[in-house]
């Protein structure tokens, strides 16, 4: 196993240039992830995000064929996917993941189709859906960071409207928040998160990097202020360590980091101060063994 100090002279090494690369595109998808992630886990719409990191993959797929950028042609089809979702779940004659399902199968079937189209098409797909965060460009590394400070604005001007939509859509509309406009905001920046992300770990994965750290997150704390914290810093921790992992033992990249951040949240879900299952038996059986009298 590699030391962390072998791993931190591997990363100054101008002959691996692509290992710092890497490890800056894995943390700025994983803190994008995370503070969007706080907003998915609260609304319970998990299920878009699943959907959005489906829908990517015709965007990618063309993208691929015209030789042009994965991020923008990710970010073209998860977005309009995105707001064609918002669009269609107005009608609430369905409800949300109806037509979430719909449109995800249908954007990841055309990708699908469009890819197969494309010479050497295999080795592509395993990148789509599995990650190369080794292999990208430099160009693709200023997109993600330009992407993510401006997801992060938008999320910082919006995050009262955002939070109120989220736990009370009917008081937001006594407040004349404008509901249908937010959810559609929020989708995309939903969408816009996971194509940053996409490369880091892949399309299978993305939806772990969105929500485990912010499941985590929620477990540790009932504050929302501390969880939209806490949840890109287990996000980019699981980013730092699933990376000096995979280097050291020559392991995928994204499964690792999805592997750190799941433990990070098993250790959340059994040992949180309030919300861990052992805290909460250890409360139970103090209970217990109070006298009658004492318990309240």
């Amino acid at each position: 196993m590699l030391s962390p100090a072998d791993f931190l002279a591997d990363l100054l090494n101008p002959d691996l240039a692509f290992l710092p690369k890497a490890l800056a595109v894995a943390m700025m998808s994983s803190l994008v992830c995370g503070v969007i992630g706080g907003y998915v886990v609260l609304r319970g719409m998990a299920f878009i995000g699943d959907a959005v990191a489906h829908a990517v993959f015709p965007g990618l797929a063309v993208a691929f064929v015209l030789q042009g950028s994965l991020v923008l042609g990710g970010a073209v089809a998860g977005v309009l996917t995105a707001v064609l979702v918002a669009v269609f779940a107005q009608n609430r004659r369905l409800k949300e993941d109806s037509i979430i399902g719909v449109f995800f199968v249908a954007a990841f079937a055309l990708g699908i189709v469009i890819i197969s189209r494309a010479p050497g098409y295999a080795g592509s797909l395993q990148q789509f859906l599995f990650g190369s965060i080794t292999g990208i460009p430099d160009e693709d590394v200023l997109v993600v960071a330009g992407s993510g400070l401006v997801l992060l604005t938008v999320v910082f001007l919006l995050h009262k409207e955002f939070v109120l939509v989220t736990l009370d859509r009917e008081m937001a509309r006594a407040a004349g928040l404008p509901v249908f406009a937010l959810d559609v905001v929020l989708y995309v920046c939903v969408a816009v998160a996971i194509v940053i992300s996409v490369q880091t770990i892949g399309n299978i994965l993305v939806l772990a990097l969105l929500i485990t750290p912010a499941a985590a997150a929620r477990l540790l704390t009932d504050r929302l202020g501390v969880m939209m914290l806490l949840a890109p810093v287990i996000g980019s921790a699981s980013a730092l360590v699933g990376l000096y992992l995979s280097w050291s033992a020559d392991l995928p990249v994204g499964g690792m980091i999805v592997l750190v951040a799941t433990a990070v949240f098993l250790l959340a879900w059994f040992f949180a101060p309030r919300h861990g299952l052992v805290p909460r038996r250890l409360t139970r059986e103090r209970v217990r063994e109070q006298p009658a009298g004492q318990r309240r």
